[in-house]
């Protein structure tokens, strides 16, 4: 306790703030939702109902280039301190006890604890996936729902960090449903008790990720609506991305070829016959195997469609709080869509109604490749599709380039340095032995109220062995430990189709070479403070992701 007081003291050392009050400070919703892709809303092409949040960029602004991590846990490890998650062992890194369930250096504050010294009231719903406990980490309220293949009856799940009983079979709970019902609770709460102070909420939606659950009502509406060539949707997509202005550029090729990134070759078993773990031709695959594969999609759009409606409940109440001019609301994704296949938790009844709580579907490979839209591959590899997200920002009292799309390159490290231009904060990394490292993101705010803004960003990823940097336009990118480089110039051809390694060396062998070159600094961060007890071992943690 007193290192960590210790610890704590240090760093408002190493924060000052500007001399802003309370009550001057903007309101921040961050909304995140789990393996929606790049295309899904309909603001960014899709045909999914999406209500809410096509308001919210109609009304703020949409960046067609921002970029998450590529997996869960990593994203919302750098979503929530501001660092790569290699820097904070949230991902692996050789010869350092790291990954999923990596502990994160003491210096490594999630951003609640630092708002919470300015006045804040912070609050927490839905997923977690970041080592230690909400509460314990800098947030006034958290409902935390572990529990993440069963969105009907979850066995766990807390409320303010103390376990809650597990939920029964058959009641009325749905998961996304329960989570914006805590987000409501919290806000009316701060309506009626803390109204002279700030808030930051923190919404992690479960949804839609496997295993592919959805309520009745929801299913239906789009029962029928994807009983067709899964490439007539995204090449639908994609015309309607290039027609608003939000990709340049052609459609990838589908990678016929490339499946799940993990395989489970008992749960194609489970799942029975309509199930293919390769994106085919739609024409290619059997009738059972098509009304099997529109089936799932037509739940993935269902669930899509409840978390849009559950977030229009939550958008509501800021409203009513007279809070909406002056709340800064940011909606994202941790990661591309899944082509993941697997049975887990509760198992899969292939006689009960599909999207029930006795089913466990995943999106897979086909219609992942049709959620990427326009980009190649997908959750968990770096390629584009894995990693480009959707961002709306929507701040009234200062965005007022009213539904323009952002050009300029953006990653989730630059969320933390975002919130710490608005609140008021100057982050001072010393950089020294046992002190926080510089920040690596940069703020947004700049880009928010000028869309015309681009400036060159220098970018890293490094997950499961899938590398990449991207240095102005140019993207150097390799799938898999000991897979060869593979360079793309993102200006003119966004969807990686044509390699330039072979005939641009020296580009290849520079951008390599500093991508080795962070790897290396990152590995100096992340065990400073480990001393001799640094393991040799790194952990992936391929857990329910």
């Amino acid at each position: 306790m007193l290192i960590k007081c210790c610890v704590y003291s240090l760093m408002l050392l190493l924060i000052g703030t500007l001399p802003l009050d309370a009550q001057d400070r903007p309101n921040i919703l961050i909304v995140l939702a789990d393996d929606l892709g790049f295309s899904d809303l309909g603001c960014y092409g899709g045909e999914i109902k999406t209500p809410h949040l096509d308001r919210l960029a109609a009304g703020g602004v949409r960046f067609s280039q921002f970029y998450n991590t590529g997996r869960c846990w990593p994203t919302r490890g750098s979503l929530l301190t501001g660092f790569y998650a290699q820097q904070i062992r949230r991902d692996k890194l050789p010869g350092i006890k790291s990954g999923a369930r990596g502990e994160r250096p003491a210096w490594a504050r999630l951003v609640p604890e630092t708002l919470r010294t300015l006045g804040y009231r912070t609050y927490h719903s839905g997923k977690w996936h970041v080592d230690g406990m909400p509460l314990e980490n800098g947030f006034d309220r958290s409902y935390y729902l572990r529990d993440q293949g069963r969105f009907f009856n979850p066995k766990i799940h807390y409320l303010n960090d103390k376990k809650l009983p597990p939920v029964e079979t058959g009641t009325e709970f749905y998961g996304t449903t329960a989570i914006a019902d805590h987000a409501v609770q919290c806000l009316q709460d701060h309506a009626n008790n803390h109204p002279k102070q700030p808030f930051f909420h923190y919404l992690a939606f479960t949804a839609p990720h496997f295993p592919l659950h959805g309520l009745p009502e929801d299913i239906a509406r789009y029962e029928t609506q994807y009983q067709r060539d899964w490439a007539e949707v995204r090449r639908e997509r994609w015309e309607r991305q290039k027609r608003v202005g939000l990709i340049q550029g052609g459609l990838s090729a589908v990678e016929r070829n490339l499946g799940p990134p993990y395989a489970f070759p008992d749960a194609i078993k489970k799942l029975g016959p309509g199930e293919v773990n390769r994106p085919l031709a739609w024409g290619d695959l059997t009738p059972k195997q098509q009304d099997f594969q529109a089936m799932k999609m037509a739940i993935h759009a269902a669930m899509i469609d409840r978390l849009d409606r559950e977030l229009g409940k939550v958008l509501n109440q800021i409203r009513e709080m007279d809070a909406w001019d002056s709340t800064l609301i940011l909606f994202l994704s941790d990661n591309g869509a899944s082509a993941e296949i697997m049975v887990r938790d509760d198992g899969h009844d292939p006689n009960a109604p599909p999207g029930s709580a006795a089913t466990y579907l995943c999106l897979g490979p086909g219609w992942s490749t049709t959620c990427n839209t326009p980009f190649r591959r997908h959750k968990t590899w770096v390629h584009e599709g894995g990693i480009a997200t959707p961002l709306i920002a929507h701040w009234p009292n200062e965005i007022k380039d009213h539904g323009q799309i952002v050009h300029q390159p953006g990653h989730v490290i630059d969320l933390v340095p975002t919130l710490f231009e608005i609140t008021g904060v100057k982050d001072h990394g010393a950089g020294k032995e046992h002190d926080p490292p510089m920040r690596p993101g940069r703020s947004l705010m700049s880009a928010m109220v000028d869309s015309t803004q681009i400036q060159p960003r220098e970018l890293w990823w490094n997950h499961d062995g899938n590398r990449a940097i991207r240095s102005g336009n140019w993207k150097l990118v390799a799938a898999g430990e000991g897979a060869p480089w593979e360079l793309y110039d993102l200006a003119n051809d966004r969807s990686e189709q044509k390699n330039l390694a072979a005939i641009n060396t020296k580009l290849t062998q520079r951008l390599s070479g500093r991508w080795e070159a962070l790897q290396l600094q990152f590995i100096d961060q992340a065990s400073r403070d480990l001393g001799a007890s640094v393991e040799k071992s790194s952990e992936g943690g391929r857990n329910n992701e």
